[in-house]
């Protein structure tokens, strides 16, 4: 999470000036050049060390949740596994195991929420409808800047 400051008014408390902060608190992280945030669906490639032989292991699902401040910042993803079964993993950001991240869908934009976590309980299809509400954001957005330059 990102933290944005506006420390451009001033507070008057018996008579001595304070500054005000207003801080803003955005939904995405960024790790190595790569932005996410909650609802998008991410791949994210770990390194695992067994005895002698180093090997890659790929989690792949959607980010529930964004938690922690500075150093100690961690991100939740959720897959759905075999038989219907959901999995949760919690990353933290800047585990050394770590070795990419990759954005396959961009679900951030169509949802209202920081943290995820009524996606437990619902369907795989009412999943879907995050990505095609961003989707239909994105496409609007687009077609108001269109029509705005001519």
């Amino acid at each position: 999470m990102s933290l944005i400051v506006n420390s451009t008014s001033f507070q008057c408390i018996n008579g001595v000036k304070y500054q005000k902060l207003v801080n803003y608190m955005t939904l995405t992280i960024i790790h190595k050049d790569t932005s996410f945030g909650p609802g998008d669906k991410i791949k994210v490639v770990q390194k695992i060390k067994e005895g002698e032989k180093n090997r890659l292991q790929i989690f792949e699902g959607m980010v529930i949740a964004l938690s922690g401040r500075d150093e100690n910042k961690s991100f939740s993803v959720r897959r759905i596994g075999a038989g219907q079964i959901g999995v949760e993993r919690i990353f933290p950001l800047y585990s050394p195991t770590i070795e990419k991240i990759e954005v396959i869908k961009k679900g951030t934009k169509g949802i209202r929420r920081g943290k995820l976590y009524y996606t437990r309980g619902i369907s795989k299809r009412e999943i879907d409808l995050i990505y095609k509400r961003a989707a239909r954001r994105e496409n609007s957005k687009e077609v108001t800047k269109k029509s705005q330059k001519k």
